[in-house]
């Protein structure tokens, strides 16, 4: 009898915690003013691009505070991440959630060329000479003339910042995509 309900008890009680997206609604008034005058009302900027860059400054700051930590495969925190679980965190927490894995993060996003790059676009590679799949990825921190710097973890170094001019990597180059 109590190994039946022990064993009733056990089944169910781990639950998986699932963290889903959700699109923040906002409801605006509107109020008549008579002090109101529509020419005096002039907008440099769109909002949304404003927080867009904003927003992809904020990633890329998260990101660099990653620099140094050392490589761990399926690492996620300060004490060992991999190239896609940096930025995993990184976007998630600034409320963007992406793929944990670097070859479903590719089919996130609107695919780019290189010359479209800009701060915060996802730069993905092929590095094993077995499997001709997607295998990393990397965040553009900086544009620097013709040269694209970008932030990923390597295996032999950790968290760092490299070149797309560096040979290796503008080989395993495969496609850039623009998530914000």
């Amino acid at each position: 009898m109590v190994a039946l309900c022990l064993s009733i008890v056990s089944c169910g009680a781990v639950k998986k915690k699932t963290a889903y997206a959700s699109q923040r609604k906002i409801t605006v008034e509107v109020v008549d003013n008579p002090n109101y005058n529509e020419e005096e009302v002039s907008v440099e900027e769109p909002i949304e691009e404003t927080t867009t860059l904003e927003k992809s400054e904020d990633i890329i700051d998260t990101a660099l505070s990653y620099s140094g930590v050392r490589y761990k495969y399926g690492g996620t925190t300060r004490k060992g991440i991999d190239c896609s679980g940096l930025l995993y965190i990184s976007f998630m927490e600034h409320d963007i959630y992406l793929p944990r894995i670097s070859f479903y993060m590719a089919h996130e996003g609107k695919r780019i060329d290189l010359e479209e790059v800009t701060k915060g676009d996802l730069l993905f590679f092929t590095t094993s000479k077995r499997r001709k799949r997607i295998n990393h990825v990397g965040l553009v921190v900086a544009i620097e003339g013709e040269e694209i710097k970008f932030i990923h973890a390597t295996t032999s170094r950790g968290v760092i910042v490299s070149s797309l001019r560096e040979g290796y990597w503008n080989y395993a180059f495969v496609k850039a995509t623009r998530i914000l």
